[in-house]
């Protein structure tokens, strides 16, 4: 099994427009591993994973499939090469079953189909490979983790011996993340290939077997992952050594400058999406809200900066009450906002740089008299700006569409930091960044702690939380599941068990931080 080459690419290349995603990509891939890409956002891992599930053509290049040279023109085509491919946001329907889901696009042209049969075959098929799945359940009724458990029977189910996973674990807790790897490690043990598209060195060193770096579209190496260490991958990675061991100074605590009591608030189809919210952050704390996608982070951050409406309670900014505020008022009372969402919420694409960092106070001296903006000083400010947080870019003029997702960031924490908040709410601030972007985004966060801004750090990264927090909230189902103190006593395992739910955990980390 081993060194039998099941994909090669040879000289792969993909050009979109003037850019080139993929250039002159040569590898193979070997039978009954898990090969892992590795690289920051827009290096070319996914455009070259397309390209083999057909859902891009290269410009260039062939890929040969168990030696045979193979030219994709649709998914439908790798699959029935066995390979398949799991995407980030999962291809389901909620309102079908597990079964229903499996089947579906794969039943041909039979009349009937006996379900309950096929639901034994299923079962005995995730049972194969230590999955657990319920196959009369509905999509709408899973948790994230069990979703992707179904996706990986679906590809099973239809023959899937290459199996490729984008971003595999961004959705899971802590818990869901070792039973995948188990499940993968299953897999390869019976024969089967495992693409893995990841951004997170810890991930490589603990799932795969092999490691391909990729930076700007180019191949860079690969290696054994036995042979190699999180230092070395991510200075292929970045092209540069990186610093992991951010220092987190003790910091002097004051007064709490936001206090949420009781909030609640429903989506617009009225399903309550918080209930009943209460913590406070003081000057100079980080307070992390960690927990699984899709349990009421988006909704938290966008009541506390005045983007959705609150159904109940109240929130006060250094004793005021601001629930009433629209979203400039928090703005001008001194809530500053790192959406996740970077184009369109953060910033605003077709608006050059310089004008992005003046979104917040465009209608104020200096930057506006009488009505017309003050060029001058908007262009000093955006120059100073890109200047002290190291934004690499052709010019000010430069639209923000143009940049990439570490240096939009930079422009955005830039804007918000220049305002001296009060308080901030970061919302996934590394999400889809290179670890030397993160590198530069985790130091800004933690200089304007030590300077006494309150901070809000909502993230899925339970390693982020961990590195920046002073306390950690876990949010579950929109509920403050516990709070509990980021020191020494710190149990991870609880942490886990609160991102799943589990409310006997949550009793007690409720009551061990009172």
């Amino acid at each position: 099994m081993v060194n039998e080459c099941i994909v090669k690419f040879e000289n792969l290349t993909k050009i979109f427009d003037d850019n080139i995603a993929n250039n002159r990509i040569c590898l193979e891939i070997q039978k009954g591993q898990i090969h892992a890409l590795l690289g920051e956002n827009g290096s070319g891992k996914s455009t070259l994973m397309k390209m083999l599930y057909g859902l891009y053509q290269p410009t260039d290049g062939r890929i040969y499939v168990r030696g045979e040279p193979c030219a994709f023109t649709s998914s439908n085509q790798a699959i029935e090469k066995g390979i398949f491919m799991i995407h980030q946001h999962f291809m389901l329907i909620p309102q079908m079953t597990v079964v229903e889901n499996i089947i579906a696009g794969s039943a041909g042209n039979k009349p009937v189909l006996d379900l309950r049969e096929i639901g034994l075959k299923v079962t005995e098929l995730a049972a194969r490979y230590g999955l657990r799945i319920d196959p009369n359940a509905y999509i709408y009724q899973l948790s994230v983790g069990e979703q992707q458990r179904v996706e990986i029977v679906k590809a099973l189910y239809r023959g899937a011996e290459i199996m490729i996973l984008d971003e595999p674990t961004s959705v899971l807790t802590p818990r869901e993340t070792r039973d995948l790897l188990k499940v993968l490690r299953h897999m390869v043990e019976n024969g089967k290939t495992i693409l893995f598209i990841t951004h997170k060195l810890e991930e490589v060193l603990e799932f795969a077997d092999v490691c391909t770096v990729l930076r700007g579209g180019n191949k860079i190496e690969t290696v054994m992952v036995a042979d190699t260490d999180k230092a070395a991958l991510s200075r292929m990675m970045v092209g540069r050594p990186v610093v992991f061991s951010v220092e987190k100074e003790p910091v002097a605590l004051g007064e709490p400058v936001i206090r949420v009591e009781g909030l609640n608030a429903v989506n617009q189809y009225g399903r309550k999406v918080l209930e009943d919210v209460s913590f406070e952050v003081r000057s100079g704390e980080v307070l992390g809200i960690s927990g699984v996608d899709g349990n009421g982070q988006t909704e938290l951050s966008d009541v506390l900066t005045g983007m959705m409406e609150q159904t109940g309670g109240r929130i006060f900014l250094c004793g005021a009450d601001v629930s009433g505020e629209s979203v400039a008022g928090r703005i001008k009372k001194g809530i500053a906002f790192v959406p996740a969402e970077r184009n369109g919420v953060g910033a605003i694409g077709s608006f050059s740089v310089e004008k992005n960092v003046i979104l917040r106070d465009y209608d104020i001296p200096p930057y506006s008299r009488h009505g017309l903006l003050n060029k001058e000083e908007s262009a000093k400010l955006a120059n100073r700006l890109v200047r002290d947080y190291d934004v690499r870019l052709a010019g000010i003029k430069a639209n923000a569409e143009l940049l990439s997702g570490g240096n939009l960031q930079k422009v955005i924490l830039a804007r918000e930091l220049n305002r001296n908040p009060k308080f901030l709410v970061c919302v996934q601030p590394t999400r889809g960044l290179d670890v030397g972007a993160i590198e530069y985004i985790h130091k800004y966060i933690l200089e304007i702690r030590k300077h006494g801004t309150g901070i809000l750090l909502i993230s899925t990264e339970l390693e982020e939380i961990l590195t920046l927090s002073d306390r950690i909230a876990v949010l579950y189902g929109g509920r403050i599941m516990g709070v509990v103190d980021n020191d020494e006593t710190l149990d991870i395992e609880k942490i886990g068990l609160m991102m799943a739910g589990s409310q006997s955990v949550a009793g007690k980390a409720v009551n061990d931080a009172q």
